[in-house]
């Protein structure tokens, strides 16, 4: 409801930034939400923009435009302009509450529009891999081998490390159960096993997706945010056969030296652990080797291989679609780790479906 209509408020010769300071604080505590402000602008001669945005504030105060008596019309003009860059004149009308049909149609639209993005993205994978098969002279080799020394040779220490210790704690909790049945020399069988077939591609992977998707994503969303990539499309250059390709080869042909690296590592962490509790070498050797079957082994490097094509897609995908703004790049960098993370567990419970029912 509206306010009652009050005095016309006097205002001197000059309104400029001189004067403005002593008056915002008195006009500012007379106005009232809802009620209505009139300026007495008959003996105002200047002026300024400090004129203008204190009407401007009491207009926002009251939520009503201020009356204008007296005002000259080059005055009357410079209030308007200001009224109409500040949005004053005409206000936005606030956005009506959306059902919740209409809420859910509008997130079912988005989600089938990303997975429409996603596919064209996997297409253009296709057909840039296809092209760089057929024509293998077009592939980058040195860049793919920069980013397989940055996935692989880089990432060794680190890998070498989490197996060590993984191994060498996976061991010892589990020697501590097995002790109560007498089955401790079975700790070596168990823990082969398990890093053949599992740990040791999820571990892999895992460190791949966080260390060089999130790598990925960065490098080409800073492409992106510089108009790099539009560059290299004007230049007549596929931004996938220049920038996904050798990611993906390097990504492909690295992870398996990783998984390698991992099992072991981790293998001779539970060696330490099993040595130290009286077992002999031989002893465990022949336990891996009675236990771990060839298809063991080259299951979990297979899983790996394609583990990395689809951190390798991810990242890169993550660094195509990066916006504009100083936050797009690390967003970008997030979710590719994310990403990765989630396909890596969703394709390991499939392949663990997959081995079970071919019984392996």
């Amino acid at each position: 409801m509206s306010g009652a209509a009050s005095p016309a408020i006097a205002l001197p010769e000059r309104l400029d930034a001189a004067s403005v300071p002593t008056l915002w604080s008195q006009l500012l505590a007379r106005a009232r939400p809802g009620a209505e402000v009139t300026l007495d602008l008959s003996a105002t001669r200047t002026i300024d923009t400090a004129g203008v945005a204190l009407i401007l504030a009491l207009e926002e105060r009251t939520g009503r435009e201020v009356r204008l008596e007296g005002a000259a019309e080059d005055i009357r003009r410079l209030v308007e302009r200001g009224r109409r860059v500040a949005g004053q004149r005409s206000p936005a009308a606030p956005k009506p509450p959306e059902s919740l049909p209409v809420a859910v149609g509008v997130a079912a639209v988005a989600r089938v529009g990303r997975w429409g993005d996603g596919l064209a993205f996997l297409g253009r994978i296709a057909a840039a891999v296809a092209s760089t098969i057929l024509r293998p002279g077009t592939l980058r080799l040195r860049e793919t081998v920069r980013q397989a020394e940055e996935i692989g040779n880089r990432a060794l220490p680190l890998v070498a490390l989490i197996g060590f210790l993984f191994g060498l704690i996976l061991s010892f909790q589990s020697a501590l159960p097995m002790r109560q049945f007498g089955a401790e020399i079975y700790v070596a069988s168990l823990v082969s096993v398990s890093l053949f077939r599992e740990l040791g591609p999820l571990l892999a992977s895992v460190i791949l997706a966080a260390r060089s998707g999130s790598a990925f994503a960065a490098e080409i969303g800073t492409m992106k945010v510089n108009e790099e990539i539009d560059a290299l499309t004007v230049m007549g250059l596929d931004p996938f056969r220049f920038l996904v390709v050798p990611r993906l080869i390097a990504a492909v042909a690295m992870v398996p030296v990783l998984i390698v690296a991992m099992n072991l590592t981790a293998l001779a962490g539970m060696v330490t652990v099993m040595t130290s509790l009286g077992f002999p070498f031989a002893v465990l050797s022949t336990q891996v080797v009675t236990w771990s079957t060839p298809a063991d082994v080259f299951g979990g490097l297979v899983k790996g291989m394609v583990f990395g094509a689809v951190v390798a897609g991810i990242g890169c995908a993550r660094g195509m679609a990066t916006g504009v703004g100083p936050r797009a790049v690390g967003e970008s960098a997030t979710a590719a780790v994310v990403g990765g993370i989630i396909a890596i567990i969703l394709l390991d419970g499939g392949f663990a479906v997959f081995f079970y029912m071919m019984g392996w």
